[in-house]
């Protein structure tokens, strides 16, 4: 009987331990899905997410619920475009994102003023402030960030205008020429090298120059831009020369910016006014008065106490 209960035991014990070894050490399963190459390890798969995709995917899953009208569509759209983004779902994600901060925000502002000694009506007015903050702020950080793209862009334009000139007259025809521009200048000026970019793909893929152009003016909303444009379809159009239609225009371009800096400097003094009043005469009296007032106080005012007695 203690002859069987060993079998048994050791059979048992065996079974046990080439069990956990082929799940912990040897895994067929994985060696041969390894081999035929049929799935990938577990972790490779699914790699761990960063926060803020799992933030984005909860956004653009939230931006699915909140109603729109067309117009309004159309609006934000070209604003998130002019602002440089141009993922196809930004926007949902700018919409879920205007869901959650609209959510949070007064949530966070009710906990801060939940234990603090004030008037009701202030702290209703605290929350419903920072419900509208949080609604509206994302739409007001894409306005501000279309209008930097866009100085960036008016910036950059007369460096890649007087570049396109000197590419068009060395014998470059006018998509090539904007092609190099958009390659030479992609590190001092990314924004207009990038829009650039854009219109060589569209050329690319078979739109008419014209339109790509159009497009151009539409998709960034710079004017200086805007009249670029008109005289390159105006040139296409006519037949005239690219090469003078764009040194004239970069003459008159160089000719506005000179006008355009000088009207800022006749600015200058009248912007001045207010800073020299509260920040410089101030100091200057404390330098020229000050020393004098001392000495007033100092000599003159028990002297003056002297003679009263």
């Amino acid at each position: 009987m203690e002859l069987v209960a060993t079998f048994v035991l050791f059979a048992l014990m065996t079974a046990l331990a080439a069990r956990a070894g082929m799940r912990l050490w040897v895994r067929p399963k994985e060696a041969i899905d390894r081999v035929t190459g049929a799935s990938l390890p577990a972790a490779e798969e699914a790699p761990p997410r960063h926060p803020s995709l799992l933030f984005r995917e909860i956004a653009q899953k939230l931006g699915t619920l909140l109603p729109a009208s067309p117009r309004d569509v159309g609006l934000i759209q070209r604003r998130l475009i002019r602002a440089g983004i141009r993922d196809p779902n930004a926007l949902k994600i700018l919409y879920g994102t205007k869901i959650l901060f609209g959510i949070l925000a007064p949530v966070a502002a009710a906990a801060a003023v939940a234990g603090s000694e004030g008037d009701p009506a202030n702290k209703f007015l605290l929350v419903a402030a920072a419900a509208a903050a949080g609604f509206f702020g994302p739409n007001e950080y894409v306005r501000l960030r279309a209008r930097r793209r866009q100085r960036a862009i008016r910036r950059g334009l007369p460096n890649a205008l007087d570049l396109l000139v000197v590419c068009v007259e060395s014998g470059l025809g006018l998509d090539q020429a904007i092609m190099q521009v958009a390659k030479e200048l992609e590190h001092a000026h990314p924004e207009i090298c990038e829009e650039f970019g854009l219109v060589n793909l569209e050329l690319k893929a078979g739109k008419r120059r014209a339109e790509a152009l159009r497009n151009l003016a539409e998709r960034s909303g710079v004017e200086d831009l805007r009249k670029l444009v008109a005289v390159l379809v105006q040139a296409d159009r006519f037949g005239t020369g690219v090469a003078q239609s764009l040194r004239a225009h970069s003459d008159f371009m160089r000719v506005q910016a000179r006008q355009a800096a000088e009207e800022k400097a006749a600015k200058l003094g009248v912007k001045l006014v207010f800073p020299i009043f509260f920040c410089i005469l101030p100091s200057l009296f404390v330098v020229t008065v000050g020393p004098m007032v001392v000495r007033i106080y100092r000599d003159l005012l028990p002297m003056m106490r002297g003679f009263g007695k």
